[in-house]
């Protein structure tokens, strides 16, 4: 038979007991918080790289759709430069492709080049070396209208009444239109050399078609 345990030293079991049950359900409670914790900075990870991920896709769906209109974009620049140079597609080549070491943003710089070939486009005055030119259509136009007029004085001294009287008239204002005429193949050099027959131009055409209309007027007096 089993001897009888002494009250004295069943007590004190009783109370380690005791001790060691609240010890084990504190390092439990302890267990249980700190296992919360880890769950709760696990979601919020996991919420944060869902997050991250769903920005960085947005990126990567900007950036792809960036580089789709800035490709368009330098295609349709290089076939407006391929047009203005007046090169073929062969000679020319393809679009050039980014450079590795680029910075900044590619839409001001392809608008860089849009002001450019803006700019590049738009005809100039004729240049000075052209002076001569153009003082030589206004002697020609100034010579053109003179002959004209002399035709008109011929003609009206050849059938006489009405055209006798009207003709010098009408001869006399063709003369003087002269330094008019050479404005129009001015325009069409300007044309031909891309340029814009701006105010010297022009004014050097009139000058040498009224010097020359003056000149012959006083030389047939």
């Amino acid at each position: 038979m089993n001897e009888p345990v002494a009250s004295d030293s069943y007590a004190a079991h009783v109370r380690r007991l005791a001790e060691l049950t609240g010890r084990v359900r504190a390092q439990r409670a302890e267990a249980q918080a700190w296992h919360d914790q880890q769950c709760a900075a696990a979601d919020r990870a996991v919420a944060e790289a869902a997050e991250q991920l769903r920005r960085a896709e947005a990126e990567v769906a900007e950036a792809r759709a960036m580089v789709d209109r800035v490709d368009a974009e330098v295609g349709h620049l290089w076939a407006e430069l391929r047009g203005r140079v007046g090169l073929g597609t062969r000679r020319l080549g393809p679009p050039p492709g980014p450079a590795r070491d680029a910075t900044g943003d590619p839409v001001a710089s392809l608008r860089a080049v849009r002001n450019l070939l803006d700019r590049a486009g738009q005809p100039g005055e004729l240049p000075g070396s052209a002076n001569p030119l153009l003082a030589l259509c206004g002697v020609a136009g100034a010579l053109l209208a003179y002959a004209l007029g002399a035709g008109a004085r011929a003609l009206g001294l050849r059938y006489g009444g009405d055209l006798a009287a009207g003709m010098p008239v009408l001869a006399l204002v063709v003369t003087l239109l002269g330094p008019l005429v050479g404005l129009a193949p001015a325009k069409r050099l300007a044309d031909r050399r891309h340029a814009l027959l701006g105010p010297r131009p022009a004014a050097i055409v009139l000058i040498a078609g009224l010097a020359t209309t003056v000149t012959l007027l006083v030389a047939t007096r």
